[in-house]
């Protein structure tokens, strides 16, 4: 399925921009950085639970906000791209 992850971290102090940068890192092991605080993840139940554990024991829940969009697996029918920065197919072929 695809789910789609936001995020705002409050980077006010040197443990907040650490955090950022620990969500940014997670997000990054599981999908691909689509705009500075989005990134597109293709998960399963399983990977998706690990992700939201592991992004839930980084942030400050008092400070910070997450939200994630579960778009199943249908998802090509319900994203519609317009601008700069192409979106890569996450099912394809990765070519180096």
């Amino acid at each position: 399925m695809l789910v789609l992850i936001t995020y705002d971290v409050s980077t006010v102090t040197s443990s907040g921009q650490k955090r950022l940068r620990k969500v940014a890192k997670i997000c990054q092991n599981y999908g691909q950085r689509v705009q500075n605080s989005v990134f597109e993840c293709i998960v399963d139940a399983t990977q998706f639970t690990t992700l939201k554990l592991e992004l839930l024991s980084v942030i400050d829940e008092s400070k910070d906000s997450l939200r994630f969009y579960q778009l199943g697996n249908n998802y090509k029918t319900k994203v519609t791209h317009i601008g700069a920065k192409e979106s890569v197919d996450l099912e394809g072929p990765l070519i180096f």
